[in-house]
């Protein structure tokens, strides 16, 4: 997922300023999630769960990264494609309830874990994370080809 963002910022730097910063994000969410999640480079011992601290601070930035992409990217990019494209706009209007059913695995891992303190038991965190981490590859893939579509048709413009 690391080396995924990494090639859309490489891609798409630049493109449009909005878009640079959500990147950004991404990029903190996918670290965040890794360091959380135990992958390499941060495995942590298999019975342990991360810190509810770190727990907290991963929803704070999930819910974040998922509300910039409704509710500033998303309807930006929705705009501009009906503005300018009919072949794209339709491409992102099919596109878009399928990131949107990947949003509603980050809200309820949000709603299940935003206010966890060290001393909640936590029996299904592992199922948890490893559906949101399914759920972020989705969405990634779906963000990742809507970018793609719009910047062939020049609707996200110029550099701001």
């Amino acid at each position: 997922m690391l080396r995924r963002n990494t090639e859309a910022k490489e891609q798409w730097a630049g493109l449009h300023q909005a878009l640079d910063r959500w990147l950004d994000e991404r990029q903190e969410l996918l670290v965040r999630y890794c360091k959380i999640a135990g992958l390499p480079p941060y495995q942590q011992n298999s019975e342990q769960l991360p810190a509810a601290t770190e727990i907290r601070e991963f929803c704070e930035i999930l819910i974040d990264y998922v509300s910039a992409g409704h509710f500033e990217l998303y309807d930006h990019i929705l705009e501009e494609a009906s503005a300018h494209n009919q072949s794209t706009l339709t491409f992102a209007n099919q596109v878009y309830p399928l990131i949107a059913d990947t949003t509603e695995i980050a809200l309820s891992f949000h709603d299940s874990y935003a206010e966890v303190l060290d001393t909640d038991e936590l029996p299904t965190f592992i199922s948890d994370i490893s559906a949101l981490g399914e759920a972020l590859q989705n969405r990634l893939e779906l963000e990742d080809k809507l970018i793609a579509l719009l910047a062939a048709h020049e609707v996200l413009g110029a550099p701001q």
